[in-house]
């Protein structure tokens, strides 16, 4: 299946891309949905074991591929915990006692995690362009998001350490999952993260999700909670695992700062907001400062 796919800059870019534009979304639609409908730990839940059986599906029918060394399934174990189970966990019931803002601002400072982890675990180094765009990123990013309207207080708290635990978690699984992709095939290293986490999340939501009144849920909702699992879930795993193999983990990260630039545009295009100078000029900055992050990589390669 990956075949399909050249492993030019181009198409690693494009599949980032489809990450970001599938998560601009997640923070409003995922807020639809929790606590109303579902439970944050049953909403994961649902999530990894449906992303799990998808992963399972299309990987018994085009790869078969095996991790045996047990070294290497240490490892997946790890990423098991730090990128399915317990990012998951935390980000879902962070938003819930978050606003939405809170946490896609929270999120922005994922890929200076990111570039730190991977400095001192791949040797990438701190180079100094690299270190100027992802704080002019990071900057845009947050004005973007939030601007004057920030409302971090004792009454968030809570659900804004566990979104950071949350970012913290993820940039680890994007520097440890490396070795990974580039020994197996991506949508083997998924399929084994996805299904060992399928089984690890039931003690933590199985229950909750055994509670739910399924019946009572609108298809509205259902239509968010199919768009998070199918498209934020299964497919951003799958595109990001695949761009990991061919791209550095700070430049997978460094995506994640178009996430509210996409959200605004597609805000502007359901009539939901208006596209103003500052808007404009904060996108640019974001749009500025990963340019200047992947020249960085371009130099250093």
């Amino acid at each position: 299946m990956f075949a399909l796919l050249k492993s030019t800059p181009i198409f690693v870019h494009i599949s980032l891309f489809m990450v970001a534009l599938l998560y601009a979304a997640t923070f409003t639609i995922a807020k639809e949905i929790m606590p109303q409908w579902l439970k944050a730990e049953a909403f994961v839940t649902l999530r990894i074991l449906i992303s799990a059986l998808l992963f399972l599906i299309l990987h018994t029918i085009f790869i078969r591929q095996r991790i045996s060394n047990r070294d290497d399934l240490k490892r997946v174990f790890i990423c098991t915990l730090f990128g399915t189970l317990f990012n998951m966990l935390l980000f879902f019931k962070g938003l819930s006692y978050t606003q939405r803002i809170n946490g896609a601002v929270l999120m922005m400072f994922t890929p200076i995690f990111t570039a730190i982890i991977s400095g001192f675990v791949l040797k990438e180094g701190f180079r100094l362009w690299k270190i100027i765009g992802l704080l002019i990123a990071t900057l845009g990013g947050i004005l973007l998001i939030g601007g004057t309207s920030l409302t971090f207080s004792h009454q968030t708290v809570w659900g804004d350490l566990m979104i950071t635990a949350n970012a913290i978690l993820y940039a680890v699984y994007l520097v440890k999952v490396k070795s990974l992709m580039l020994k197996y095939n991506p949508l083997t290293v998924s399929t084994y993260t996805f299904v060992m986490g399928g089984i690890l999340v039931l003690p933590f939501g199985f229950a909750q999700l055994m509670d739910t009144d399924f019946s009572s849920i609108p298809n509205p909702i259902w239509i968010g909670i199919a768009f998070v699992i199918i498209g934020t879930t299964f497919l951003t795993y799958l595109l990001n695992a695949w761009a990991l193999k061919h791209a550095s983990p700070s430049t997978v990260g460094s995506y994640i700062y178009l996430q509210p630039v996409l959200a605004t545009l597609i805000a502007v295009l359901a009539g939901k907001e208006w596209l103003t100078y500052e808007k404009g000029i904060f996108a640019a900055l974001i749009f500025t400062g990963v340019y200047l992050v992947n020249k960085s990589k371009t130099r250093n390669a």
